[in-house]
């Protein structure tokens, strides 16, 4: 299992804006796509953004010109910047991980969450 630590959450005022980190740790041998995603109480889980291996970005529909996801050079951290924060992004916010780690014969894929990090955006 690959471990993913998030970190950044808060309480912001309409307009604001919040960085939000995730670093994966374990027996990585690669990662193939990393991103976050949200929930909002009473709703689904929805993309917010996802970066791959190769540097190709998605972003969600409501969150496009607002927020922006990097990751480090290593690849094992990504960021995403949001900006112009509304009411409407308050949500958990949950880290995700695909690629294949280590194991004692040939690497086997993982799809692994974050526990969550909160995001409350009010006045």
């Amino acid at each position: 299992q690959v471990q993913l630590v998030e970190s950044g959450g808060g309480l912001v005022q309409p307009g604001g804006s919040l960085t939000l980190s995730c670093e994966a740790s374990g027996r990585i041998f690669s990662i193939n796509a990393m991103g976050w995603y949200r929930q909002a109480p009473g709703k689904q889980r929805e993309l917010v953004a996802r970066v791959t291996s190769g540097g190709s970005t998605d972003y969600g529909d409501s969150v496009k010109g607002r927020f922006t996801i990097s990751r480090d050079n290593g690849w094992n951290t990504v960021y995403l910047q949001m900006n112009s924060l509304k009411p409407e992004d308050t949500a958990d916010y949950y880290c995700n991980a695909v690629g294949y780690m280590h194991t004692t014969s040939v690497p086997r894929a993982f799809d692994d969450w974050g526990q969550g990090t909160r995001v409350t955006v009010s006045s």
